[in-house]
């Protein structure tokens, strides 16, 4: 993992506590992106690492510590931040911090080596003018597209969740580093086609394999790939991620007569975020507003909230995203009219979501195109779940089965 690392504590009564991801986005700032409990013995994996680092990175490089991903912060934790830090005031470590009781102990009692950050965009405008902004590639494995899509925040974010997939594999099999954890993972991504990413949050979010077991999954039923009424690919290009999305966004831009569109999936391991995943004729500016998305204003967060397809005429006129700044965004890369339709499972859960662009304002969607998208939304639904439950899981039986 060049430009990255990842440490897991290890204790004999739980397998994962905390889980410290770092990661290199600019010339100039390292992201530490914490997740779990920051609890006495994660504030002591902490404070160690923050020290190697601080050693380590030399008086040009700032630290930007995020802290999204903890659902828990100790006094300890507090503590070890603060003995760590204080000598830092004159260039204090940026802190990323979104939960509210976690951002009012900082502002409670205020430490001198730290200084909160809302956003990671905001931090970095923190960095000084010289050091360069732009973030490295997520090589992130095999498998994963050429053209990535991820922006800064959500490199980040995956780097960490990647990190935790390593610490569990680490502490699960018993093998003599996270170097060797890495090496399997990649294994298994690069032999079952799934990208790294997708792997690791698979990892992550699975049930525990049941002790002493030889399979992960006892008893699963594989199926084939199900037959889509409209997304136009063989059967054996459904076990590709990157070709069935490929296919699926071109598809989606001529049914709809679009000039742009992104396909996102909901992915459990980023806080059950929307992840873009394909996309056609956006520019890299909008890509790194979506890249991840969460909540409302965003049109494919509304169409999931809502469970049915979103539009919107004119996104210059659209309350929610003028007042979040999109709908300045969104036409800078020539697109006027958005539509949003969420990819349904059969329970009704979102799954994921497929938006198209217009340059021009006003409705262009007919009754037929309207129909053509949300059959390539159905289509997508049930790709997705049969993935899930069949190329993902295959790739991590092997990886059981490897450990």
């Amino acid at each position: 993992m060049s430009q990255e690392h990842a440490v897991a504590s290890r204790t004999g009564r739980r397998e994962l506590n905390t889980t410290l991801g770092v990661r290199r986005v600019t010339h100039g700032a390292d992201v530490m992106c914490l997740s779990g409990i920051l609890d006495t013995e994660g504030a002591d994996l902490l404070g160690h690492e923050l020290t190697a680092h601080l050693r380590t990175a030399g008086p040009h490089r700032r630290v930007i510590l995020d802290l999204t991903g903890l659902r828990l912060v100790s006094a300890a934790g507090i503590h070890v931040l603060d003995s760590h830090t204080r000598h830092l005031s004159d260039t204090p470590i940026l802190v990323i911090v979104s939960t509210p009781h976690v951002r009012e102990i900082f502002t409670l009692s205020p430490a001198p080596g730290l200084r909160v950050c809302p956003t990671l965009d905001a931090a970095l405008a923190e960095l000084p003018p010289a050091a360069p902004r732009h973030p490295v590639d997520m090589a992130d494995g095999p498998g994963d597209r050429a053209d990535d899509v991820i922006g800064p925040r959500a490199k980040a974010r995956i780097s960490a969740v990647i990190g935790m997939a390593q610490g569990i594999v680490f502490e699960r099999y018993g093998l003599t580093g996270l170097r060797a954890a890495c090496d399997l993972l990649r294994e298994t991504s690069r032999l079952h086609n799934v990208p790294l990413r997708i792997l690791a949050s698979a990892v992550v979010t699975a049930p525990r394999p049941a002790a002493g077991s030889p399979e992960w999954f006892p008893g699963r039923l594989r199926t084939p790939p199900p037959s889509p009424e409209l997304l136009d690919i063989p059967e054996q290009g459904a076990y590709d991620l990157r070709k069935l999305l490929r296919t699926l966004v071109l598809q989606v831009v001529t049914a709809a007569d679009a000039d742009g569109a992104e396909v996102h999936l909901v992915d459990h391991a980023l806080g059950n975020s929307l992840v873009l995943e394909a996309h056609s004729g956006l520019d890299a500016a909008y890509r790194d507003r979506v890249a991840q998305v969460s909540d409302p204003p965003a049109v494919c967060a509304r169409a999931r909230l809502l469970g049915r397809p979103v539009s919107v005429t004119d996104v210059t006129t659209d309350p929610c995203l003028v007042a979040a700044g999109e709908g300045r965004g969104v036409p800078a890369v020539g697109g006027r009219a958005l539509y949003a339709v969420p990819a349904l499972a059969e329970d009704g859960t979102c799954v994921g979501a497929i938006t198209v662009h217009h340059a021009r304002p006003g409705s262009w969607l007919t009754h037929g195109r309207l129909t053509a998208l949300r059959t390539l939304a159905d289509d997508l639904a049930r790709w997705n779940s049969w993935y899930r439950r069949t190329v993902v899981l295959d790739a991590l039986e092997h990886l059981h089965t490897q450990g």
